[in-house]
C-alpha cells in the first residue's frame, strides 16, 4: 500500500524540516543543516510517488549525518 502525501509531510516535520510555502499543492520544506531544500507536491490524501518517498528518506537521511 502506497504512503499518502500527508505522512511525507508529517516524516520531515517529525525530522525538524520547515515549511516555507509553495504555490498550489507544492510545498516546499527546509532544514537547518540540509544543503537543499525539498519540495512536496500533490494533495494531502493523495498517493506519494516512489521518487517522492526516496526523496524525503534521502533528505532525512542527509540531516542525521
Amino acid at each position: 500500500m502506497q504512503r499518502k502525501i500527508r505522512e511525507l509531510i508529517a516524516d520531515l516535520e517529525k525530522a525538524g524540516f520547515i515549511n516555507r510555502g509553495g504555490k498550489g499543492s507544492h510545498r516546499n520544506f527546509t532544514h537547518p543543516r540540509g544543503s537543499m531544500p525539498i519540495t512536496i507536491s500533490g494533495k494531502p490524501g493523495g498517493d506519494a510517488k516512489p521518487y517522492q518517498e526516496r526523496a524525503v528518506r534521502e533528505s532525512i537521511e542527509e540531516t542525521k549525518k
